[in-house]
């Protein structure tokens, strides 16, 4: 070990790179509750998300252990997880659209390989730097806010009311409460710098979901999705699910070419920001940037990720990513590919606790959603108002119809159109990157799909 991850190069150790990996873990395996419950929604198998979910993330973290040597962990994005649900699969299935889950996986599949073939040049990295500060901060902004929205519907602090307008839940419910309970608990915990706070409010916040069942408040109602919060444990559910292996759809990607290469479009520009974001942040706390500020071993780094992508839509789960939760472990003094490895061997033991993951009910995944959401909606103090109105009114755009229009992709769409058309009436034509023109033709492409 020594001698692979070179150990003692980078100012570590056995221990305390074991202790970093299991410090990040524990940052990160709310992904195995809330992966499952959010797809769920797309009509897939929670069960067999669940496998997918540890598998894709182990293997993957196991990718960027020894093609980078990095100690970064990556798993099912949030974000790319509820675009997967609510922006493709529900619209798809309102369409009459049987299985939509398996368009989505497909679209996935493909814009893994596009990242494989990206991830031997510097194009990836070029149509993120590409795009405007101010409208990159405004898609993590408004993504934080589509996010915090479904954890706020997953808890049932919101509800749809009459006339299709959000309105507030019954705050006498279970649900509610013990949402509202868990957000307390996870900002609670985060002042006391307490590691996994996330994971303890969910599980903290399932435990008393289990007294409300106990003691009547909270009651069984399958026909309104309302089950048991008690795990069943029993030798065929300890096992390990069947995941859903090459479940995809490519028939009607064929005779709907442009609505399918917007999604991938779509899942492309959330990934790039998710997995170069996330590197960067992790680097600059690990100290892993080189003289220049630039990250070593970039390309196997991308490569690792893509491969996770790929790997994870063969095994049925959505876009797999790198976690800013790896800064946890580094912060605890992770440094190497070891860390990563810890990551993934915990990733495997947590298949054979799949009763325990698939207990937690919505309510009880929804304070991490909301507090995710925090994190991304805090990207709007990056963006410079007052400068440029088309950076301005762009990242507005993003911002504000990503949750009202419960749509990434219209959001990440309309951003980027009216950016370009504000730049182009102001005569600033000139300082459009090519990369844009290119997003522009397919966004204009799918609106004309959209209106014939």
């Amino acid at each position: 070990m020594e001698k692979f991850f070179k150990l003692s190069e980078h100012g570590s150790d056995v221990k305390t790179e074991v202790t970093a990996g299991t410090t990040t873990f524990l940052s990160m395996v709310y992904i195995l509750a809330v992966n499952p419950s959010i797809l769920s929604a797309a009509g897939m198998d929670p069960s067999a998300v669940f496998t997918a979910t540890a598998i894709s993330a182990a293997l993957a973290t196991l990718f960027m252990a020894f093609l980078a040597n990095y100690p970064i962990a990556l798993a099912s994005g949030m974000g790319l997880n509820a675009y997967f649900s609510f922006s493709v699969c529900i619209p798809l299935a309102k369409q009459g659209i049987e299985n939509p889950w398996e368009i989505a996986l497909a679209a996935v599949f493909v814009e893994g390989i596009v990242f494989i073939l990206l991830s031997f040049c510097n194009f990836r990295e070029k149509i993120v730097n590409d795009l405007p500060n101010n409208l990159k901060h405004g898609i993590t902004a408004g993504i934080g806010f589509f996010i915090t929205l479904i954890g706020l519907k997953s808890g049932e602090i919101v509800k749809l009311g009459s006339g299709d307008v959000l309105e507030l839940g019954n705050v006498a419910s279970p649900q509610f409460v013990l949402a509202i309970i868990g957000c307390m608990i996870i900002c609670i915990l985060k002042h006391y710098n307490i590691k996994g706070c996330i994971l303890w409010a969910i599980l903290a916040t399932w435990g008393l979901g289990m007294i409300a069942q106990y003691t009547g408040w909270y009651h069984v109602d399958i026909e309104s999705s309302c089950f048991s919060l008690y795990p069943q444990f029993s030798i065929d559910k300890i096992l390990p699910a069947k995941p859903l292996l090459f479940a995809f759809d490519f028939s009607w990607a064929a005779k709907h070419i442009i609505e399918f290469i917007v999604i991938v479009f779509s899942f492309l520009y959330m990934d790039l920001f998710d997995t170069v974001g996330g590197l960067i942040g992790v680097a600059e706390r690990g100290n892993l940037l080189d003289s220049h500020g630039k990250l070593k071993n970039v390309k196997e780094a991308l490569l690792s990720d893509a491969l996770g992508t790929v790997v994870g839509s063969i095994l049925g789960t959505s876009t797999v990513t790198s976690y800013a939760e790896s800064c946890v472990g580094v912060s605890n003094g992770g440094r190497t590919g070891l860390t990563a490895v810890t990551v993934a061997g915990l990733f495997v033991v947590s298949l054979f606790f799949a009763p325990i993951f698939l207990a937690i009910p919505a309510f009880a995944t929804a304070p991490a959603l909301i507090y995710v959401g925090l994190l991304m909606i805090e990207s709007i103090k990056s963006i410079k108002f007052g400068e440029n109105i088309a950076d301005d009114f762009s990242s507005f755009v993003a911002i504000v119809l990503m949750p009202f229009t419960y749509s990434i992709a219209n959001g990440i769409m309309f951003g980027i159109l009216s950016w370009v058309i504000i730049k182009i009436s102001i005569r600033q034509s000139k300082e459009i990157p090519l990369i844009m023109w290119l997003s522009s033709l397919i966004f204009i492409l799918r609106i004309v799909t959209l209106i014939i």
